[in-house]
């Protein structure tokens, strides 16, 4: 009896041996299955961060371009403003001294009507080149306006986008360090062996665990529509149906199935 019971314990030390050597074989796997994700995930991350600042220093490259139209602007700006303060001088002096508008009146009735038709034709065309020079100015404006706001709208989203995808490899990157730091901590406290005094407590528990284990993979072959071979291949098609999407979907449902 004693040989037998020596023979036990020695196969069940055993036994308990390759188990924790098999679960600290599997979570290096998921980990450095966790890893891989994680890298990819951050080159991908990494090559859009660099794509959108490229394209930010593009749009920050045509400074040059804006401003010489905003030199050109503020030059006819400045001639407009001249002419406006002319004839406001003008309409002053006019208004201020009646004798010059009779003067002027005088001057026009001492022209001959040949005259005044050229003289009239001549303000008609200056007049309409003026309104022409307006209206040019004002479509020119209304559509710069129109092109500054719209770069200055993407070169936000950029920013804006810029700053998302910071926070999210931020975020995988605690991940990552939280994950890996409980696998320490698992494999640390699965590290300590139960002696002899506690061999019918070490089964009991076992027993429970592998109870929890059964009960809990017939749930998620219950939730897969029956198990078999058929929720292993709908599981896999969902697994690569994610992949084509992002590589950050494949992390989520790898977490999800494999807890």
């Amino acid at each position: 009896m004693s040989g037998d019971s020596d023979y036990s314990k020695y196969d069940l030390a055993r036994l308990q041996a390759e188990l924790e050597h098999e679960r600290e074989i599997k979570t290096s796997s998921r980990l450095y299955y966790y890893r891989e994700m994680l890298e990819e995930s951050v080159s991908d991350l990494r090559s859009t961060m660099c794509e959108l600042q490229d394209r930010l220093h593009s749009v920050d490259g045509q400074e040059n371009e804006w401003k010489t139209r905003f030199e050109t602007q503020t030059e006819l700006n400045g001639q407009l403003e001249r002419q406006m303060s002319f004839i406001h001088e003008r309409l002053e002096d006019l208004r201020g001294n009646p004798m010059d508008r009779l003067a002027s009146i005088r001057t026009f009735d001492d022209m001959s009507v040949e005259t005044l038709r050229q003289h009239l034709k001549l303000l008609t065309e200056e007049k309409s080149d003026l309104q022409s020079q307006l209206m040019d100015a004002h479509s020119r404006i209304e559509q710069e306006g129109k092109t500054f706001h719209k770069t200055n709208d993407e070169r936000r989203a950029y920013l804006s986008e810029i700053a998302k995808l910071s926070s999210t490899l931020e975020a995988q990157r605690r991940q990552y360090s939280t994950e890996a730091q409980r696998a320490a901590e698992s494999k640390h406290k699965r590290s300590g062996a139960p002696t002899g005094d506690g061999h019918n407590n070490m089964k009991e528990r076992q027993t429970s665990r592998k109870a929890e284990a059964d009960a809990k993979k017939g749930k998620e072959r219950e939730e897969d529509g029956g198990g078999g071979s058929n929720g292993v291949t709908a599981e896999r098609r969902e697994e690569r149906k994610s992949q084509r999407g992002s590589r950050l979907p494949t992390l989520k449902y790898y977490l999800k199935h494999n807890p």
